[in-house]
């Protein structure tokens, strides 16, 4: 190093208090099997998707809604009435503030859950040690995920995701939304590549229309309950039809 050279600084991590919280749910027996838990709703997000019903979410705001300080004091009040915290969004992994966040939440005694569009493989390795479950949204097959989300390349990332978790062992829910315009072949199709990729808790969701961030998605043109009922429930360990 050259005489009177300063030595290179790392960046320093952010903080808890840099998430950027857009909502609040502080009772649920929805999101995460099993347990009481509070929703923690996280601004941002880089997809589009047709179907999203938090368009309010998708930015992430200079001054959102929520503080941490006040999320944080909320969950220390609730310590032994609530089971666990999830982290859902907008898109939470797209904060690098989450790890902090996580961290600190982790210190409080919950559970934690992580509802993901899987569209950031590579924030997964700092957060996946704070991690007790994970909703993932596969909303098609990789080459058809532009249709939906309205980003290209964004199908080869959530499958990405799908591989890491797997791999992890990390307790896994994958969802997926039925498209109106889908067939029972093409459900048939994604959910025997879910079954080959080693997903064994599987849950197909109604697309409901009201609210949709794309006001012009098509009605169902084959019935909902034809579409579920092209999945073999001999793949999945748990198969589960929401919203019929």
């Amino acid at each position: 190093m050259p005489d009177g050279a300063c030595p290179a600084t790392r960046p320093t991590a952010p903080t808890a208090e840099a998430l950027r919280v857009g909502g609040l749910v502080p009772l649920t027996t929805l999101d995460y099997p099993g347990e009481l838990a509070a929703v923690v709703f996280c601004q941002g997000c880089p997809w589009w998707c047709r179907y999203c019903h938090n368009g309010h979410l998708l930015e992430a705001t200079e001054r959102p809604p929520f503080t941490w300080a006040r999320i944080e004091g909320f969950l220390r009040q609730r310590q032994g009435l609530l089971d666990a915290v999830v982290f859902s969004g907008g898109e939470p992994t797209a904060q690098t503030a989450l790890t902090a966040a996580l961290q600190a939440v982790r210190a409080l005694g919950y559970k934690i859950g992580l509802h993901t569009s899987g569209a950031y493989p590579e924030h997964l390795p700092a957060i996946l040690p704070f991690i007790d479950w994970v909703g993932l949204d596969i909303k098609a097959l990789p080459e058809d995920y532009p249709a939906i989300t309205r980003v290209p390349a964004s199908g080869q990332r959530a499958w990405e995701t799908l591989e890491i978790l797997v791999g992890a062992g990390v307790d896994l829910e994958v969802r997926t939304t039925l498209m109106p315009n889908w067939t029972p072949d093409y459900v048939r199709c994604l959910s025997e590549r879910l079954a080959d990729a080693g997903v064994r808790h599987y849950a197909l969701q109604v697309c409901t229309l009201a609210h949709a961030l794309d006001p012009s998605l098509p009605l169902y043109s084959t019935p909902p309950q034809t579409l579920a009922s092209a999945v073999d429930p001999n793949c999945f360990a748990r198969l589960e039809v929401r919203g019929l």
